[in-house]
């Protein structure tokens, strides 16, 4: 039988007591943080699991609270902008179909011209919508504007721009038009008919810049069948029933093929730098259609306007102001992605070439340039039916004269009046479609929308979830730990006691 000492007794019951005073500071520790655990050697698996809560929370919480609030807000700025390209275009569409129907009054047109030249400049003004300093239908490129905020006349590109088939248009062009006489001398002995005013209806595919420079004939490029980009300068075609090879000018200006009367040759295509027109013989025309051919031209620009947008947000071109520092951008789906979940991205951006094309601002151009030209020939035939009422003018002779005057300004007026129907009815088809691309961003980016509120409502979900799983893996309920720590104290408590009356025994107690 092992023989007990008091040494014995006493190193027990110290021991005792220390473990149940350890375990009432364990607990009163718990009760003051509501903790599990303070420190890892605690407990390792609630401290592992706790580590991987806390990391998945604070990844979720970035996701809930930062990222999604911050995409919200892209998206809404964009809507709005999208919102009030969609009415800007809506009224030019309006002023469209206004355009193209009925004879309109010099009033008419002039309200009609107002309102065109106001909305112009609104339209890519909307492109240049930021948020906290950021563009946002500019791609990547979040700093730079979509137009050119005031006339940089020094800055100079060199842009290849795409074209196609589907880009070729009729357009109208008059010769002989009138300048009214200012005096007897002057009116002569009136318009003869060959110098009567003559319209002249020719193909043409508009570039979305005027003022251009360097263009060689070898830069109008077409790709063939296979693949392979040539140029259309000396490419042979096929009309009516004869092959011949295409003819390129670049150095014909404006004012000398006017003044030739617009002649142009079946095969022949002429670049105006000028206007920015590729001007296309009926024959080259013709061909283009039928092969349904994809071209490209490349020119140079040196100076741009205010409101003209910025090359490099449409077309592949180089920044060439500096010939030692040359900046290339090639035109390049940009977008910006924000996660929003455990590995889920969402595209908050919508880049301006998915929503306004680089030549709308040329199509409102033709179409106050339609209303100008018609309303300065009604002013025209004014001046000359009041000048028929002027004693100066009273004799049979004068008043013969002035008469084929008249005849030539009605006649001018009346080819501006059927132009600016024409352009106008064009410009319906046309604005509509600007409007349907707006309107296909904005269903694209509702769409965006909606699962982004999705998956804000799943992290909020995701959020209270992992919160309480959290809570559970380390947090306490305080009445369980206060009945705990009651037993515990009161082991202690009853341990102090026993250790007195067990230590406080002597030898003499036993003899």
């Amino acid at each position: 039988m092992m023989r007990v000492t008091n040494s014995m007794i006493s190193r027990n019951s110290m021991k005792n007591m220390n473990n149940n005073k350890v375990n009432v500071d364990t607990l009163n520790t718990q009760m003051t943080t509501q903790k599990k655990i303070i420190r890892p050697s605690d407990d390792p698996i609630i401290a592992v699991r706790a580590l991987r809560f806390r990391s998945n929370l604070s990844e979720l919480n970035q996701y809930y609270e930062r990222n999604i609030p911050d995409a919200q807000s892209w998206l809404e700025v964009t809507e709005g902008a999208l919102n009030n390209m969609e009415k800007l275009l809506e009224n030019i569409y309006t002023k469209c179909v206004d355009g193209s129907t009925d004879v309109k009054t010099q009033e008419d047109r002039a309200a009609i011209l107002k309102d065109l030249q106001s909305l112009r400049n609104q339209i890519y003004a909307e492109g240049n919508t930021d948020y906290a300093g950021r563009t946002v239908f500019t791609g990547f490129k979040t700093t730079s504007q979509l137009t050119f905020l005031k006339e940089d006349q020094d800055i100079k590109y060199e842009i290849t721009e795409p074209l196609s088939y589907e880009n070729i248009e009729e357009k109208r062009f008059y010769s002989n038009n009138v300048t009214v006489p200012n005096s007897p001398a002057d009116v002569g002995t009136g318009v003869e008919e060959a110098d009567m005013p003559q319209e002249h209806v020719i193909h043409r595919i508009r570039l979305s810049y005027e003022g251009l420079e360097n263009i060689d004939a070898d830069n109008l490029t077409y790709t063939n069948a296979n693949g392979v980009t040539r140029p259309l300068n000396g490419a042979s075609y096929t009309f009516e029933g004869e092959e011949d090879a295409v003819i390129v000018t670049t150095d014909m200006t404006y004012d000398d093929w006017v003044a030739s009367g617009y002649e142009i040759g079946a095969g022949e295509v002429i670049v105006f730098k000028e206007t920015g027109e590729v001007v296309l013989g009926e024959g080259v025309a013709s061909h283009i259609s039928s092969q349904k051919m994809q071209l490209s031209i490349t020119y140079e620009k040196k100076g741009f306007a205010e409101g003209e947008v910025r090359p490099e947000h449409y077309f592949d071109c180089k920044n060439i102001t500096d010939e030692n520092n040359v900046i290339e951008y090639t035109k390049e789906n940009q977008e910006i992605k924000y996660t929003i979940a455990f590995n889920q991205d969402i595209t908050i951006n919508t880049q301006a070439s998915e929503v306004l094309d680089a030549n709308i601002s040329r199509d409102v151009d033709e179409l106050t340039n339609a209303v100008q030209a018609a309303i300065a020939a009604h002013d025209k035939v004014a001046k000359i039916e009041s000048m028929m009422k002027e004693q100066q003018y009273s004799s049979e002779e004068a008043q013969k004269a002035l008469g084929t005057w008249l005849e030539a300004a009605k006649k001018e007026a009346t080819y501006a009046d059927d132009n600016m129907q024409k352009i106008y009815a064009r410009g319906i088809t046309k604005f509509q479609k600007h409007q349907d691309r707006v309107k296909l961003a904005r269903t694209d980016l509702g769409s965006r929308e909606n699962r982004l509120k999705l998956t804000e409502n799943r992290m909020a979900n995701q959020q209270t979830s992992f919160e309480q799983l959290k809570s559970r893996n380390e947090d306490m309920e305080l009445s369980d730990i206060i009945i705990e720590y009651t037993a515990a104290y009161n082991a202690y408590q009853a341990s102090l006691q026993a250790s007195a009356k067990a230590n406080g025994q002597t030898l003499l107690n036993y003899l």
